[in-house]
């Protein structure tokens, strides 16, 4: 089945690095016009002039996406150049010190929630209007495996990432009657650039090493872009409300 996305418009978070920037690079062969956001402007410029040697149309907005200023740009750069938001793809996110719930910080707690879950929720809420009006439209959204289980990550991410899965199925269950799904991949082990400051002795660490024996083999950023392609597209057109595990297993152990 076709994918449908050629000439959609499609925002993708964290699209500087990783799974964001393989997401988007597969939108874009597919004939999809990006709108690339991330906090790294370098980032990004970098992955659309990648789009744009390989004949594709992109533009990159640099900013904070836990800032509402930068959410409204993003939205209204996609709607100025491209019509209107058919796809958003809220990847972006960060790790925490997989502290344990006795010594997460209020900063760490804060940033870790504002960027992972608070951030997806206003670029849903900005993107609405405009998918309503159209009468169609695709979320995705990038869980984890800690979206599952409280042995993959520290407090807050896992806190975060189950959060992201509960917005994801209310969405789906409020505008399924509107034309709009939401979806969300549950990526284990994946090599991208984000970073784990571990804190040496920390309780939390010491607690979930044990665990992440099960991991398996850790994919590539462009094996959950795949995913993401999937769900955004018509060949997932009655697929609403689902958090797919792309995790070589993971989850089944």
């Amino acid at each position: 089945m076709a994918s449908g996305l050629d000439r959609r418009s499609v925002i993708v978070t964290g699209a500087g690095s990783g799974i964001g920037r393989a997401a988007a690079l597969a939108f874009a062969a597919e004939g999809a016009r990006v709108v690339l956001a991330d906090i790294d402007a370098d980032g990004a410029e970098m992955a659309v002039k990648e789009i744009e040697e390989q004949g594709g149309t992109a533009v990159a907005v640099a900013g904070d996406l836990s800032d509402q200023t930068v959410v409204d740009q993003v939205v209204a750069t996609a709607v100025a150049r491209f019509g209107g938001v058919d796809v958003l793809v809220n990847n972006a996110g960060i790790m925490d010190r997989m502290s344990a719930v006795a010594d997460v910080s209020d900063a760490e707690w804060e940033r870790v929630i504002r960027v992972n879950l608070t951030a997806p929720f206003l670029l849903t809420r900005a993107v609405l209007p405009h998918m309503l009006q159209a009468g169609k439209g695709s979320i995705v959204n990038t869980a984890s495996e800690a979206g599952f289980r409280g042995s993959a990550a520290g407090a807050a991410y896992t806190a975060s990432k189950h959060g992201v899965v509960g917005l994801t199925k209310s969405l789906a269950v409020m505008y399924r009657n509107q034309g709009i799904r939401a979806n969300a991949i549950a990526p284990g082990g994946t090599a991208t650039g984000i970073a784990v400051d571990l804190e040496d002795g920390a309780h939390g660490p010491a607690a979930l090493g044990p665990y992440f024996g099960n991991v398996g083999r850790v994919s590539q950023p462009e094996e959950q872009a795949a995913a993401i392609l999937f769900l955004a597209s018509d060949a997932a057109s009655n697929i609403n409300g689902v958090i797919l595990p792309v995790d070589n297993g993971w989850s089944a152990v």
